[in-house]
């Protein structure tokens, strides 16, 4: 590596570990142009987009570092991050496992790696025989949380109660919660629940961090007055075409349906997909968020949809002529949704709101960007804000929508599919009523769950925590109950 070279690298790593990764993307982007042939500088700007979440345009940056060194170990380690983040779990664990093997500077790194995409695909006794197995990891304290998750289906409350002492060690506060919510788990399914709501609360607290609800909720509230006003003449903005997308909060049952829309031979879900987030950033930085997102200039839209779509398409099956973004942000932005990407088919899921809310409490959500998750009341509050502008903002934003009920999906599954399947002009298919059958990973927190037929388990969960829930929520459980009555 030149002396230029290295001064870029140094400058990259540098602003990575003060957090500065936009700065770092910017360093990485004239590093790349500088040095297209340098690997590198596409490590420094795949790590830099990751950072900031772009895995998508982090694993195009390593598609290059692959073909300019595709033996090179650092390479392989991270696309087997980036294959685990788009839920290509086989690629992944086919990278890391041999890194594991070699005990090279990543071995320890490559093996919490490979545990983790062992867990989410189900492959317990291949974890089971990786967490037996020596080797430099067996001496970190993230080794606990692994050897505790391999235990949970045959002794629960042994990996529970083991869970809970890494929740509560000196690990990494990441590390921390992603046991505690594990624990949580556990004792949900033992029926401990108030072990588990009071271990959820604990976590939540050790592991938080600050959260600004109120500017969180502010482009939600602000359909309210938004709905009340004539929406300003469209720009002559070009319909995507195939496109779906799903405005639900987490919880709500958007993993079941997506699974049976992916199981028609012409639906391919693309996951937990942040375009729309990149769009809102962009527009932004722009000067156009918000309410004067209805003006940014023709060729910004066009500009901001073509990236959309772009690393969309990447995710999309081949030979499907749909393709259903689940990334549960998208009512925080309907008119960028409404601005960047008309034509959208938005699906509307709904569940009772005490089952989302407990589900959410007792879940693994990230606390900076989801903070909102760390108790009953600011769920509530987001929950109700929510309930209270749509479907109108739908209406308003010239957005086609279909409206599913989660206990009537359970119940009626054709039926309700139905309705989705009618916007996008295409037929039933039996695939589609077994979503078990679907052999698609889902790398969501309802990974466990869709691996079972529909059945109506998690209806009515809440009543397992009654004590947490005060008349506060009555309101919004009545209308979420006349909304499933309504034919």
């Amino acid at each position: 590596m030149q002396a230029a070279d290295s001064k870029l690298a140094a400058e990259v790593q540098s602003l990575l570990d003060q957090g500065y990764a936009r700065r770092a993307l910017e360093v990485a982007d004239r590093w790349c142009a500088k040095s297209p042939q340098q690997v590198g500088a596409w490590l420094a700007r795949a790590t830099a987009h990751s950072r900031l979440g772009r895995i998508d345009a982090a694993d195009r940056d390593l598609e290059v570092a692959a073909r300019l060194a595709p033996m090179d170990d650092r390479v392989v380690f991270l696309q087997g991050l980036s294959d685990q983040q788009l839920a290509r779990l086989d690629a992944s664990i086919a990278r890391l496992r041999p890194l594991t093997r070699r005990f090279g500077p990543y071995a320890t790194e490559a093996w919490m790696g490979l545990v983790d995409s062992l867990w989410i695909a189900g492959r317990s006794a291949e974890l089971a025989e990786e967490v037996a197995r020596t080797g430099p990891w067996k001496s970190d304290p993230r080794h606990a949380l692994h050897a505790a998750r391999c235990i949970s289906h045959s002794d629960p409350a042994r990996a529970a109660a083991e869970l809970a002492v890494v929740a509560q060690s000196q690990v990494a506060p990441s590390v921390r919660r992603l046991a505690g919510f594990d624990a949580v788990r556990l004792l949900d399914r033992l029926g401990r629940y108030r072990e588990a709501f009071d271990l959820a609360q604990r976590t939540h607290a050790l592991t938080g961090l600050p959260f600004d609800l109120d500017a969180f909720l502010q482009p939600v509230l602000d359909e309210r007055t938004r709905s009340a006003k004539k929406k300003p003449s469209a720009q002559a903005v070009p319909a995507v075409d195939g496109l779906a997308m799903f405005v639900a909060v987490p919880r709500s049952g958007t993993t079941l349906l997506e699974q049976m829309l992916d199981a028609h031979p012409q639906i391919s879900g693309i996951g937990e997909y942040d375009g729309l987030r990149f769009v809102g950033e962009a527009a932004q930085s722009l000067g156009y968020g918000g309410r004067s997102i209805d003006h940014v200039p023709l060729q910004d839209a066009l500009r901001l949809q073509g990236e959309y779509m772009a690393d969309a398409r990447r995710r999309q099956r081949a030979g499907s002529r749909w393709m259903v973004d689940k990334n549960l942000r998208a009512w925080r932005l309907l008119p960028e949704l409404a601005a960047v990407l008309p034509g959208t088919r938005c699906l509307h899921v709904v569940r009772d709101p005490r089952d989302t809310a407990i589900s959410i409490l007792l879940s693994y959500f990230h606390p900076y960007s989801d903070g909102w998750t760390a108790s009953l009341d600011s769920i509530r509050r987001v929950l109700e804000a929510v309930d209270s502008v749509l479907p109108s903002a739908f209406s308003f934003h010239g957005l086609e929508y279909a409206t599913v009920v989660y206990e009537r999906l359970v119940e009626d599954p054709a039926g309700e599919a139905n309705h989705c399947l009618k916007m996008m002009g295409l037929e039933l298919t039996e695939t589609m009523l077994r979503p078990e059958a679907n052999r698609r990973t889902v790398f969501t927190l309802s990974h466990a769950q869709v691996q079972a037929p529909i059945n109506a388990s998690s209806i009515g969960r809440w009543q397992n925590y009654a004590w947490a829930f005060g008349s506060d929520w009555e309101s919004l459980a009545a209308r979420h109950d006349a909304r499933r009555a309504a034919q």
